[in-house]
């Protein structure tokens, strides 16, 4: 290291957040992900080895993409390059694969390009990343938060791989959080900082696994703590609290948006009220539309507890007007209210395999002409070639029921609707079954 980058570094630690200087500085400093980086795993062999692959690193904020992007190069030899998919265009891509391709001709040094929020790069900035990973003029290492099956062009992700970081444990951040305290070259060591169990307790619970929130969270409470009289730094829980700025990871354009909604509709199949009161909870407090949650509702009332609870669908109608009725945070309790509805009625998705059944078959074959008794006739023209002739008048049958053949001559024998056994479905098979006797089977004996 030069005098230059010495004094750069000294600088860089007085001023740069608490979460920038206390970076692991090689792979045994780096706390988590113990799934793919423990020797002999995986992504520690490729690393060992020296034999990189292009690679997507796919995890939650404060999981510790940017620092593995950085520690790898720096285990590898390689020339560290990061670009913002934000600020960056294709003429900052090109510009660095012109680079990298003459420091490989002339040295044979690998380039490393560590793209942030390669989500966010459009599909031309995408495409222009292709030749050169494909050639290896770079190493391209991608991080984002969303999933990259989505988020990233086929081409790409075909060749690269894909490794999943989990959110910390609760013991990993709180390893990193005693190393920030105790550090005196990069962290808070020289200032005699401590904090109580409750306090600690507390810094785990609100970074819920992202180390970089707890350190942010951590520098503003020691330096909202005044010294004691021996110059010492004591954060006690309230200041802890007062310090915290929470940052959910909820995002409502994220995967997280889409794992929490499949999670709450799924529970609500399940007949699982207290799982999906969680799960409605974690949308509330996240900041969801609450017009998208009753939406969900009304979806579910009708695809999942369907026929077997008709009023299922019209308390899920309930609580959307309520909800925009009386808006928020009171338009949490009818949705409450509806989810534990739904969650606890009968199920049956009859209606929805009955729709897409017909659909299927609407889609693959001819529209076959409606039969003749039951088009209108309104001119005598139509009358003379036969229109309406043979219908009959449900009202005036016995019973209100008429049992004619209504289905086209071709798929007169089709059935589309298969009435389930629960709820108010099972008054329903049972009608049909009189009705129309063999077509649905026998009724059941009271």
């Amino acid at each position: 290291m030069t005098l230059f980058d010495r004094r750069k570094q000294e600088l860089q630690d007085r001023i740069a957040p608490l979460a920038t200087r206390m970076r692991p500085q090689n792979l045994d400093e780096y706390v988590g992900q113990k799934h793919i980086l423990t020797p002999g795993k995986v992504l520690r062999r490729a690393i060992d080895e020296d034999r990189l692959p292009s690679m997507i690193l796919w995890g939650p904020p404060g999981s510790g993409k940017t620092t593995l992007a950085r520690l790898i190069a720096g285990e590898t030899d390689s020339h560290f390059v990061q670009l913002s998919a934000v600020t960056s265009g294709v003429k900052d891509v090109r510009a660095v694969m012109a680079l990298a391709g003459e420091r490989l001709g002339q040295n044979g040094r690998r380039t490393i390009l560590f793209i942030d929020e390669i989500h966010r790069f459009s599909k031309s900035q995408q495409d222009a990343l292709l030749p050169h990973v494909e050639d290896g003029t770079v190493t391209l290492v991608g991080a984002t938060t969303e999933n990259p099956s989505f988020e990233v062009i086929s081409p790409l992700l075909s060749r690269t791989r894909v490794y999943t970081l989990e959110p910390l444990k609760d013991e990993d951040i709180s390893e990193i959080v005693e190393r920030a305290i105790t550090n005196e070259d990069h962290g808070l060591g020289r200032d005699g900082v401590s904090l109580s169990e409750e306090s600690m307790h507390f810094l785990l619970r609100v970074a819920n696994g992202d180390a970089r929130s707890a350190l942010n969270t951590l520098e503003l409470a020691v330096e909202s703590t005044e010294r004691d009289k021996s110059g010492n730094i004591s954060v006690e829980v309230q200041t802890m609290e007062e310090s915290v700025q929470r940052q959910s990871r909820y995002d409502r354009l994220g995967d997280m948006h889409y794992d929490t909604i499949s999670a709450f509709i799924k529970t609500i199949r399940a007949s699982d009220p207290d799982a999906a009161l969680y799960y409605l909870a974690r949308m509330i407090d996240a900041g969801e539309d609450p017009v998208f949650i009753a939406r969900r509702l009304v979806i579910s009332a009708a695809k999942d507890i369907g026929l077997a609870n008709p009023n299922g669908l019209a308390v899920a109608m309930a609580a959307q007007q309520a909800v925009s009725f009386v808006g928020m945070p009171e338009g949490r309790i009818p949705l409450a209210e509806a989810t534990i509805y739904l969650a606890t009625a009968p199920k049956s998705n009859s209606a929805y395999k009955a729709i897409d059944k017909a659909l299927e078959l609407v889609r693959g074959s001819r529209d076959a002409p409606v039969p003749q008794h039951l088009r209108n006739a309104p001119t005598r023209l139509m009358k003379d070639l036969g229109y309406g002739e043979g219908y009959e008048y449900a009202h005036d049958q016995p019973g209100h029921f008429s049992q004619t053949d209504n289905l086209p001559e071709a798929i007169k024998n089709e059935r589309f609707y298969e009435p389930g056994d629960l709820g108010s479905e099972q008054a329903i098979r049972n009608r049909l079954m009189n009705w129309w006797g063999e077509r649905y089977g026998k009724p059941d004996e009271d």
